[in-house]
């Protein structure tokens, strides 16, 4: 592994956060084909950090997180030969998304490469020239929030909580994202228990509860 990136969704919506290395492959050498293909030479990885040196940066990063990538077993493939040298466990396939197999369940003409993939969704790739791992996954992110149905409000189709006739209710995705220093709290104490209160008689079903919990997501490769 020569390079890694990724990028972090939240709710469906990029937060900004961004992982990417050069890996220093320590003398293994790259083959002129894999080379052909990213553009990274053994001379340009020259100083650049270890595996060993950014793997506990890469778990903080997608700690909780799905990892969702194209052909994921290829890529998950290589974490997992890295992450065996250095003794860690490997990657749990139940935290891994698969946008390939995404692709070919929802069109299964296909094509369904990453460039096919934006052309299809109109996602800008012309500065994919080359693979690199932080812009595929910005864009494998853009493709990705496609594949499942893009950033819009999901309709509740849920025979339990379906809404009276005539009625017209959406679940509604909250972008949840927590702020370094949080801001002092303006409620009081009576305020806070009567929220919790009134919270308490909408059930577990209700909208509240289902928005305050929040799906972290990194797109990587």
């Amino acid at each position: 592994m020569i390079e890694l990136g990724g990028v972090e969704l939240v709710n469906r919506f990029p937060t900004g956060r961004t992982f990417h290395y050069y890996i220093n492959p320590q003398g293994r050498a790259i083959h002129e084909e894999a080379q052909a293909v990213h553009g990274i030479s053994a001379a340009d990885l020259a100083g650049k950090p270890t595996f060993a040196d950014i793997a506990e940066e890469w778990l903080t990063f997608t700690d909780g997180a799905k990892l969702v990538a194209h052909n994921a077993t290829f890529d998950i493939g290589f974490l997992n030969v890295e992450f065996g040298r250095l003794g860690h466990p490997v990657v749990d396939p139940g935290r891994v998304v698969d946008t390939l197999a995404l692709a070919r369940r929802k069109h299964p003409m296909g094509p369904n490469s990453l460039d096919a993939l934006c052309r299809r969704y109109g996602i800008d790739n012309t500065k994919r020239t080359k693979h690199g791992a932080l812009l595929d996954s910005e864009l494998l992110a853009e493709v990705y929030i496609e594949l499942i149905g893009g950033k819009q409000a999901a309709l509740i189709l849920d025979s339990a909580t379906a809404p009276a006739q005539g009625e017209n209710v959406r679940h509604i995705e909250i972008i949840v994202a927590e702020r370094p220093r949080p801001l002092p709290a303006r409620l009081t104490e009576a305020e806070r228990a009567a929220h919790a209160a009134m919270v308490a008689t909408l059930g577990e079903k209700a909208l509240w509860l289902k928005a305050n919990s929040s799906e972290k997501s990194v797109a990587a490769l």
